[in-house]
């Protein structure tokens, strides 16, 4: 890997975060995060219990520019210090996205900078090299309000999904009972508050996909299982919400904790190696936050020989720094992107 200092400023609009982020990579490879600045829209969406697309759309017009020039100026750096602009090409709210390329876009042309368009989800995919210094081969969980997968991560730019969602991404089935119980929104925090307080044995729901030899995932039904439940005991009581919730979390984290014990025998045998060799499992993703699931899967890592490495929840939820990071690792293997290069509302990592 050449050795060379390099700075770059990282977009991100996928969805409902507008970030800016400004990362250096040191002649040694190190990465440094000098600025990593990110404008929620909660309060904007909070009414609609989810994302809306034009209002996310416009929020991220409103807000560009000032992440731009908030993570600037929190880095110390001027453009003309700056190697490199990063920006996501997708996938995502195509509205969204074209706010961050463009404006990408923008910063290159005025000021003679290469352009990386990147691959949100390869964003996520590397930001272990980001927080740990960590580098592939490893199995990363991807789990968000808009993406459920588990991916085998060879390198840069080679990834073989190994199971994926075949309905609902996990972190919409926390929105989507959130909403149900009237808990607020974004769902996912409330869900598993009201889960501590909770009986998870009350209520008897499935667990999708359990026991089969894929490792793909479903939450649609689980998610109308706790529907039906809701309607059998109405009016709802406060004690009934906190054991939903309960039930609920805990039949969304062995859902995860099954479908990854599969995934790891299926990586060891891939790369060859040994049940006694120690590999790497990454989680990244809004939900990586949830501290059950977590210690859920710390528990399943140590009994499989795998090191689980979950990065700041800062860094596991849209963010502009792991934007440029990923764009600084296209860059060193020489993939500049075009200015006509395109906004994708779907991107597979793995194609």
């Amino acid at each position: 890997m050449p050795s060379q200092q390099i700075i770059c400023l990282g977009l991100e609009s996928s969805c409902d975060d507008t970030a800016a982020g400004v990362v250096i990579r040191h002649p040694n490879g190190k990465a440094e995060i000098l600025s990593n600045i990110v404008h929620t829209q909660t309060d904007v969406h909070a009414p609609f219990g989810g994302v809306v697309p034009e209002l996310a759309a416009r929020a991220h017009i409103e807000y560009m520019d000032k992440m731009v020039t908030a993570a600037l100026s929190e880095a110390g750096v001027t453009y003309q210090q700056l190697d490199l602009v990063a920006a996501t090409s997708g996938p995502g709210l195509l509205g969204g996205v074209i706010v961050g390329l463009m404006s990408g876009k923008a910063i290159a042309l005025a000021h003679d900078l290469p352009l990386i368009a990147v691959n949100h989800l390869e964003g996520h995919a590397l930001t272990a090299g980001l927080s740990n210094g960590l580098k592939p081969p490893y199995l990363l969980l991807l789990i968000s309000g808009g993406h459920t997968q588990i991916l085998q991560v060879n390198g840069l730019g080679d990834y073989l999904l190994l199971g994926s969602t075949i309905d609902d991404a996990i972190g919409e089935a926390f929105d989507k009972v959130a909403k149900l119980l009237d808990l607020g929104y974004p769902g996912g925090p409330f869900v598993e508050q009201y889960a501590k307080q909770g009986d998870a044995t009350r209520f008897s729901l499935p667990r999708p996909m359990k026991g089969r030899n894929n490792c793909d995932f479903s939450f649609s039904g689980l998610k109308t299982a706790v529907l039906h439940a809701a309607k059998a005991i109405e009016p709802i009581k406060q004690q009934d919400k906190y054991d939903i919730c309960a039930g609920f979390q805990q039949a969304a984290a062995d859902c995860l904790e099954d479908r990854l014990k599969r995934a790891m025998q299926i990586f060891r045998n891939n790369k060859n190696m040994a049940d006694d060799e120690t590999c790497s499992l990454i989680i990244a993703g809004g939900v990586a936050a949830n501290k059950a699931i977590a210690k859920k899967l710390d528990i399943l890592s140590s009994d499989h020989n795998f090191k689980l490495i979950v990065p700041p929840s800062k860094l596991c939820t849209d963010n502009g720094a792991m934007i440029a990071w990923a764009g600084i690792e296209q860059y060193l293997r020489g993939n500049i992107s075009d200015l006509s290069a395109p906004p994708k509302a779907r991107w597979p990592l793995y194609d």
